[in-house]
């Protein structure tokens, strides 16, 4: 497991018992470098959305179980937030609660001349995602898709 792997996995291990106590859920921890920085984000939702307050809280918490566990050799910054109305799609568990809804899909290289797709998200397994576009079914491999995400529209 790299460094990376076993700081957000340990960082959600820690967030979970926060999360219920706040009654919220933990849709994702991620650990990345952005230019000279790293950052430690953690996005919690609930099902009527999460507010300012959720967010400031579930940060106090979790960022007073960090200083006492400090595991992470690297100074960062800790972000506690929602994974926004347009969230990526990182894990089995996000598409499986997305199934039915609109998506954008990337590739990262062109799948019949295209690598920009939208449509409803009908399946997923372990090699492949169908998404249904003006009525029929687009399967790609996992392996081409570089971006899964909910449509947003304003």
């Amino acid at each position: 497991m790299s460094k990376k792997e076993t700081y957000e996995a340990k960082t959600e291990q820690l967030l979970t018992p926060i999360a219920g106590r706040f009654g919220v859920e933990i849709y994702d921890v991620e650990y990345v470098r952005e230019g000279s920085d790293w950052y430690l984000r953690a996005y919690i939702d609930k099902p009527e959305g999460v507010n300012i307050t959720d967010c400031e809280n579930v940060s106090r918490a979790l960022s007073d179980v960090l200083d006492e566990e400090d595991f992470i050799a690297d100074a960062y910054i800790l972000e506690v937030s929602s994974p926004g109305l347009g969230r990526t799609l990182k894990k089995d568990r996000h598409l499986e609660k997305s199934l039915g809804a609109e998506v954008e899909l990337k590739t990262y290289k062109p799948v019949d001349m295209q690598k920009e797709f939208s449509g409803i998200l009908k399946a997923f397994d372990k090699e492949t995602i169908t998404i249904e576009t003006e009525g029929s079914g687009h399967v790609f491999r996992r392996s081409e898709v570089a971006l899964i995400r909910l449509a947003f529209h304003f």
